[in-house]
This record gives structure tokens, sequence and C-alpha cells, in this order.
């Protein structure tokens, strides 16, 4: 288990493969470390996953040294507007309330929400269908702002650290259900501890919950994203994105 101050401090550096001008400064990624298969620690305790390999990708294509910096979700985006790190790649989707404060790029991902747990005990999962339902998700996700929106008057939700910990409720009965990303929640389904769950009921859609992921950064930071765009592009157009996603995922997620 990584611990908290790990998470805060660990710095992980990157040396593109491509030349860097000897005059750009080193470029610091922000994510969370968290949420597999997108980034998470693996066996070996180094970064790993689908954001971090894509990030890998766009300094490459934006010819730039990148460190990452993992932090914790909660305090991810305060720790961009404290410039603790200058882009975010961290599986971020967009909403109105964050982007007060952050900037975003192109879409690098589409993905959308999803319920999962017993699917033989529950199928309708409007909020009158999950009426005494214990319900979790990860602390400071749009699927927590969502529950807390729409399933808190009937449901009561048990929300855990991170995405993980709350799989981990859901694994020891202290949740009957869980609503997280479709895409993410697929390793876990294929774990030993979410073998005995199933996806339920249809994906979740609506305005509150996107279902696109963005590289973030300061609002100030416009030509950076700009950079960012570009770099995005060229990995689809070279073949660098399909690449990564075949290693993650049997089906395209952009």
């Amino acid at each position: 288990m990584i611990s908290r101050r790990m998470l805060a401090v660990l710095l992980l550096t990157l040396v593109s493969a491509s030349p860097t001008l000897a005059d750009d400064p080193v470029l610091r990624i922000g994510t969370e470390g968290a949420y597999p298969p997108f980034n998470f620690f693996d066996d070996k305790g180094e970064l790993a996953g689908f954001d971090v390999d894509i990030a890998k990708a766009l300094c490459k294509e934006m010819q730039r040294t990148c460190t990452f910096v993992v932090m914790p979700w909660a305090e991810i985006i305060e720790g961009l507007e404290q410039n603790k790190y200058d882009l975010m790649v961290s599986s971020m989707a967009y909403t109105e309330e964050r982007a007060k404060r952050i900037a975003y790029s192109d879409p690098y991902y589409r993905s959308h929400a999803v319920f999962i747990g017993d699917a033989k005990k529950y199928q309708d999962i409007s909020p009158d269908g999950l009426a005494g339902a214990r319900i979790t998700a990860g602390k400071g996700t749009m699927q927590a702002q969502y529950l807390s929106k729409v399933y808190a008057a009937k449901s009561t939700l048990v929300f855990g650290e991170d995405q993980p910990a709350a799989q981990l409720l859901l694994e020891q009965g202290k949740a009957d259900l869980m609503l997280g990303d479709a895409i993410e929640l697929m390793s876990f389904l294929e774990s030993a501890g979410g073998s005995a769950f199933e996806f339920i009921g249809d994906p979740v859609t609506n305005d509150f919950l996107q279902s696109t992921a963005h590289v973030t950064a300061r609002k100030s930071d416009t030509a950076l994203l700009q950079q960012v765009n570009a770099a995005i592009k060229k990995t689809r157009l070279d073949g660098s994105y399909e690449r990564i996603n075949d290693v993650y995922f049997p089906f395209s997620i952009y």
C-alpha cells in the first residue's frame, strides 16, 4: 500500500526518447497512482498504466523531458493550482465546477459510468430501485458527486478514499454496489476480488456524468494545452496511441 507521504512527494523521472530543447524546463505531469488500469503502481512499485504511457507519448511528441508527480485524487486539482506540476494526465473528466479552476485539452479517451454489484439482487438502478442499498464510489470523483446528488435521499453512501478503497468496500460486503468508470471497473471484475460482481443495468449517461477524459492545466497555460492537443493528434496519426490502447484494452477507447 503506497503511503500518503509517498503519494504526495514521489517523483518519477522520465526522459523522452526525442531530443529536448536545451532551454525547455522539465514538464511536470501530475497523476493519482490509484486508478488502475489508467494509473497505478505495479508489482515492482513503479508507476504504470494507460495515463502514464499516454503522458510519455505526449512528452515524446512535444520533445519535452517530463517527470511524474503522484498526488491523492482529493488534492490533485489543488496541487496543480499550487504549481506542484504543469499538467494533469489522470483521467480527469470535464465538469462545469472543475472548469472554473482548470483548463482542458481535447479528449484523449471516452468512457461512461456504470453500477456493479450482485446482478441477482439488483436490476433496477433508479433511485427507487436502489432504495436502502449501500452504494460506494471513490471520494472526490464525479461518480461520488452524482451519487450524493441523486441517490443520497434513499440509499446509504459509503465512499472509499479512492477507487481501490471503494472496490474493497464492495469486496468486504460493506457496500452493495459501486458506481465507477466502466473501463476501470473491467479490470476489477476480472480480478479474484471482483469476480463475484457484474455490471448492473445500462450505463449511466447524462449531462452531469461526462464520458470524456482530458489532459488539464492551469487556466493561464493555454499555449501549453495547444501543444498537448497537437501531440494528441500526432499520437493518433503515427499509431502510438493505438499501440498503447492495445496494451490495456481489447477495443479502442478513443
